[in-house]
């Protein structure tokens, strides 16, 4: 009971039941401002009606998203102060550096070019309209990759030294941070997964109402996208997990001992399929593996040498003192499988979904449906019956949280399988907390944020179910005919100061 009300223990809990939350809203924000900005330029290049219905609906879910969004992550920087001043102490010169720069740069760009797009409708030319968009899409990858180069850092600490006068952490080279490999492989993975939520959720709500047979058209367009989103980027994102999954080999070779419960070291490792094991005692008690599989994964070679759990042990004992280096071994195991299950899983519904509505020419004529008409569900030559395709919609709604659960079991393993460092090699977990907090304001601190979080979920699901179940909205005049020039085309504003603000 100490040990689970310590301070270290609570704080820790904060930081994941915050962190998880506000990542939940991170992958929509990413996905949705390029998709977004890409149904309007395909408008803009077009004109179709259905394009521009599709950059309005889900320009405001995304708008919802990106608020949520925002006020979830203020309540990040007070963990930092609050509950690891220790740790803000000794790497707050190296890692509030790309934390800076998000800030200055990357936010910048969203919040002012977003405000642009939110009020510029009917006060700016479509084409600066939508590179407004862009860079808004431009501003939230920025903002992705200076905080993932920060995590990077306290996955492989680079280009820094240790100040013991001092007792801190000095950076000296900046750009080794931005551009260890570590960071690119972990945005590049980051981003794919991102945009396997996007597009889950893009498909999932078109397929809403296509089952309910409205807004046809534009949601037909929706889903395609969505539906190509998802496969692309699902295929992409098991690519860059085999490449991160490779670098973390090389440098936290526990992380990844600890995913495939690989207790002792062997030539030829098995990749396990199913384990249950006895921590204590340091072995599997029960184990299903594929012989080889984890060599050829880690080094592309099924003899190559793996070491276990046991021997990376012994050797960071030997290395860094006593102690016990392992992580929650049952967490990283099934943290890693759930990730990569239920990511697996969306794939595999995107990759159906685009075979069961697959286009025109690869149809029978007599299966071929209009721009208005829902899609025939085509396995090959005869379409699903109505039950049968009810229930592939309801999938494909449900499909949904999937991605989302696979990206916060992927931090909760990244995290996780680090233990018990907070910067890998550095600083332990332990050396970082706040050392005047005491147990009782943890406690209140985090039972105040998780109940304000589960406040603005609730704000949350009911504001994107309304305006998600309300469809597209209908299109006025002003909205086929925007301005072409700034400030927009009335001429009431010409004799009005600042016309633009307006």
């Amino acid at each position: 009971m100490d040990l689970a009300l310590a301070p270290e223990t609570l704080a820790r809990w904060q930081f994941g039941i915050t962190t998880v939350y506000h990542f939940l809203f991170v992958p929509i924000t990413i996905s949705l401002a390029a998709l977004v900005a890409g149904l309007q330029t395909a408008w803009v290049r077009t004109e179709k009606e259905k394009y521009l219905k599709a950059t309005k609906f889900w320009g405001k879910l995304f708008l919802i998203n990106i608020a949520m969004g925002v006020v979830t992550g203020i309540l990040q920087e007070f963990q930092f102060g609050m509950n690891w001043s220790d740790y803000s102490r000794f790497v707050g010169d190296i890692f509030g550096a790309p934390l800076a720069f998000e800030a200055l740069i990357a936010f910048f760009f969203e919040s002012t070019f977003i405000g642009l797009w939110i009020f510029g409708w009917d006060k700016l030319p479509k084409k600066i309209h939508l590179a407004c968009m862009w860079m808004v899409s431009i501003g939230t990858i920025l903002s992705a990759y200076f905080i993932l180069a920060a995590n990077s850092w306290m996955q492989h600490p680079v280009g820094y030294k240790i100040n013991e006068e001092k007792g801190r952490a000095e950076l000296t080279d900046f750009w080794h941070v931005l551009t260890q490999n570590t960071a690119i492989a972990q945005m590049f993975h980051t981003m794919t997964g991102a945009f396997m939520v996007g597009g889950a959720f893009m498909a999932g709500i078109a397929a809403y109402h296509l089952m309910r047979k409205k807004h046809i058209e534009t949601m037909k367009t929706s889903l395609r996208l969505g539906l190509v989103t998802l496969a692309i980027s699902g295929v992409l994102s098991a690519v860059s997990g085999d490449h991160l999954g490779k670098i973390m080999f090389e440098q936290q070779p526990m992380k990844m001992a600890a995913a495939e419960a690989l207790w002792d070291g062997e030539e030829s490792a098995p990749f396990s399929i199913f384990a249950y094991g006895d921590v204590d005692e340091g072995h599997n008690k029960v184990a299903i593996e594929i012989p080889g599989l984890l060599s050829f994964l880690a080094h592309n070679n099924f003899d190559e040498y793996v070491p276990g759990i046991n021997d990376l042990n012994e050797q960071m004992q030997e290395k860094y003192g006593p102690g016990d280096y392992r992580p929650n071994i049952p967490v990283a195991y099934w943290g890693f499988r759930w990730m990569i299950g239920f990511g697996m899983a969306s794939l595999g519904i995107g990759l159906l979904g685009l075979w069961l509505t697959r286009k025109k020419f690869l149809l029978p004529q007599h299966l071929r449906v209009g721009e208005d008409e829902v899609p025939h569900l085509v396995v090959w030559k005869k379409p699903l019956g109505a039950k049968w395709g009810k229930w592939y919609w309801l999938l494909l709604l449900w499909t949904m949280l999937f991605p989302l659960i696979a990206n916060s079991w992927g931090w909760i393993f990244t995290e996780m399988g680090r233990q018990p460092w907070v910067v890998f090699g550095v600083m332990k977990t332990s050396a970082a907390v706040s050392p005047n907090v005491s147990q009782g304001e943890v406690i209140a601190s985090m039972s105040i944020y998780t109940l304000l979080y589960a406040a603005l979920a609730v704000i949350e699901v009911k504001l994107i179910a309304k305006y998600a179940k309300a469809g597209p909205p209908e299109l006025t005049e002003d909205d086929l005919n925007p301005p072409t020039k700034i400030g927009g085309n009335s001429k009431d504003d010409s004799d009005r100061p600042m016309a633009f603000s307006y």
